[in-house]
């Protein structure tokens, strides 16, 4: 169970509020991290929360795709510390699994990657000498009419698949670059599920009632401010309203109209997300403030 301090730091990783308003946020929400973020921008101290995301484990992501057979493939395995993340060993051992998932013949679950890794990994361990996990993984059959991009970041820190209704290397891989900066959760605004506006309605709505400036406003024309509101925030976790990486006077959602294409997924891997995290020093910042 997170203490109260992991819980402020990872508050104030999310949000960027202060210690203090991080802190009765959470007393406020009883310690519930995600309601205490929809708090703090309720009394607008803090903007909408980045994507939970307490990277910590270290260890890589992998993507491949084989034009061949129409597969493709991202993972992650990770590691204890990033001195053996950029071993050789290490490296290989991501490489070899690859290859023996993308020619296993039945790969349907986590536990199937495993398996005919299992071997790679014996042998790893005894030379690395740290815990090593297979974490997680998506094994695509793609039809061959679809566009495929992958991206790779920092040596594996982040991996990118992006799929296309039609088939364009440059743009695919452009838009994997776009997605691996921006870190999208959604292609387009109509993929928001019906919760999650729901949830983000729900804090404009309580943020207008702090905020002096909308007081004494009709309430259409509230009503249509909190609605532009609401649509703001949710762009910002929206692939197709993301600045493309190469030209930033367009949008994603721009360019492929422009080249009558489509995204038809994403999947963005990241080395460590969601998992917990050493706490280093942070306490030593808490008492220093409580002083």
């Amino acid at each position: 169970m997170s203490t109260m301090i992991e819980l402020i730091k990872e508050l104030r990783e999310r949000t960027g509020a202060g210690m203090m308003d991080c802190k009765k946020a959470l007393v406020e929400s009883d310690l519930d991290i995600e309601k205490a973020i929809d708090w703090l921008r309720e009394k607008g101290i803090a903007k909408a929360a980045k994507k939970a995301s307490r990277i910590a484990a270290e260890g890589a992501t992998c993507v491949k795709y084989c034009e061949e057979c129409h597969k493709a493939l991202i993972f992650e395995i990770n590691c204890e510390t990033d001195f053996v993340a950029k071993s050789d060993a290490f490296i290989q051992l991501v490489n070899d699994s690859a290859k023996a998932i993308m020619c296993a013949d039945d790969i349907h679950c986590i536990e199937c990657c495993k398996k005919v890794t299992e071997s790679l990994f014996n042998d790893a361990l005894i030379k690395l000498g740290e815990k090593l996990d297979f974490r997680r993984y998506e094994l695509l059959n793609i039809n061959p009419e679809n566009g495929v991009g992958t991206y790779v970041h920092g040596g594996g820190k982040i991996s990118v698949l992006t799929i296309l209704e039609k088939v364009n290397p440059e743009l695919a891989k452009g838009i994997s670059m776009t997605i691996a900066v921006s870190n999208p959760s959604y292609v387009s605004l109509e993929d928001v599920p019906a919760d999650v506006v729901e949830r983000e309605t729900s804090v404009q709505l309580e943020s207008a009632k702090n905020d002096p400036k909308l007081a004494g406003k009709p309430e259409q024309a509230l009503a249509k401010i909190i609605e532009g509101k609401v649509r703001k925030a949710l762009s910002e976790q929206v692939l197709l309203e993301q600045a493309y990486v190469f030209d930033n006077s367009k949008t994603v959602g721009q360019l492929l109209k422009e080249q009558g294409n489509s995204v038809v997924r994403f999947i963005r891997y990241q080395v460590g997300e969601g998992l917990e995290k050493r706490v280093d020093n942070f306490a030593e910042e808490v008492l220093s403030q409580a002083k």
